[in-house]
């Protein structure tokens, strides 16, 4: 219990810290959502209009940055996150939440998908150090350090311009209306294969070296030796004994990867014109819309605090040190 609290006090006070640098950071950016806004619709908003978005969005002259620090936080605790200038002054909320799903079901159903194969594999070649499966980690660390638009792009010039298998870009057909059936669906998929396939196999080889580093490591412990010297099957050795152990620093990993899924891979989403938080990330940006981009913040910075809180419990469940340590 002890261990517990330590954790929630630790993550509370992170939130608070994060929210107040949410708050702040964008106001502290040159330029302000209203002067981008007028930029973009010159002579067709009238004073009046202008002065009613300054005092929806707190950005009176005479109006205090603390004043609207604490307005700010009375919004939040309401679950108010304002309203977005760049999309017809519509709820972030709103926003957010059609864009949410695109990004967890393309970025984490990826993330997923290269951590179990990249353990999976990261296992065996460990287990089996010295054979021909150690070729893997070269070419894996190699795909890895490609950067995500380059082998985004990549991709698109071979397997959709040059072959025309996969769509370009776009979540689905425009001819297709967002439905649950199995004809949008497939399509759905057909269109985020090949940004899936970016994500995989560049976050691939992180998880095979990882987790093949940590097998060769553990296997040379003490536990592991009594373990054989008992006679028990080499499969039992490796899943009870190395891989339970080994396996407890990609979990730490796993979950930032989880918690950032919420942010989307941005560059990856603007090559596909992928519509998750991304790209609304980099709208929200360009046109300074402050409520949008501490809204994005905000989940972002929510996922990745709970991802971390069950990693902490995860942990906790499988290595009992932890817990005798923060006793």
């Amino acid at each position: 219990m002890r261990f517990f609290l330590r954790r929630a006090a630790f993550y509370l006070f992170t939130l608070w810290a994060a929210i107040t640098i949410n708050f702040f950071l964008p106001r502290f950016m040159k330029g302000d959502p209203i002067t981008a806004y007028l930029a973009r619709n010159q002579g067709k908003v009238s004073p009046e209009a202008i002065e009613s978005l300054k005092i929806l969005f707190g950005l009176e002259q005479d109006r205090p940055l603390w004043d609207q620090y604490i307005q700010y936080w009375g919004l939040l605790l309401r679950g108010d996150l304002g309203r977005s200038l760049s999309k017809g002054l519509a709820p972030v909320g709103e926003v957010i939440l059609d864009a949410l799903p695109w990004t967890i079901g393309l970025v984490g159903i990826a993330t997923l998908i290269s951590f179990f194969v990249g353990t999976s594999v990261g296992t065996y070649i460990g287990w089996k150090r010295g054979s021909r499966a150690e070729f893997v980690v070269p070419v894996a660390t190699f795909l890895s350090t490609v950067p995500y638009f380059w082998l985004g792009l990549i991709m698109i010039a071979v397997f959709s311009t040059t072959l025309g298998w996969f769509p370009a870009s776009h979540a689905y057909d425009k001819t297709l209306h967002p439905q649950l059936s199995w004809e949008f669906v497939s399509n759905v998929i057909y269109h985020g294969t090949l940004p899936a396939l970016t994500i995989v196999i560049t976050s691939l080889g992180g998880w095979i070296l990882g987790m093949r580093n940590m097998m060769i490591t553990v296997l040379d412990e003490d536990y592991v030796t009594v373990a054989q010297a008992k006679g028990l099957t080499p499969r039992r050795v490796v899943v009870n004994y190395a891989a339970r152990n080994a396996v407890l620093p990609q979990l730490s990993s796993f979950a930032l990867s989880l918690g950032f899924i919420v942010g989307g891979t941005l560059i990856m989403e603007m090559i596909f014109s992928y519509p998750g938080l991304g790209l609304r990330l980099f709208e929200a940006t360009l046109a300074k819309d402050y409520p949008l981009m501490q809204g994005i913040f905000l989940v972002i910075t929510l996922s990745v605090l709970v991802a971390n809180v069950i990693a902490d419990i995860a942990y906790a469940a499988l290595d009992p040190r932890t817990r005798q340590e923060a006793q």
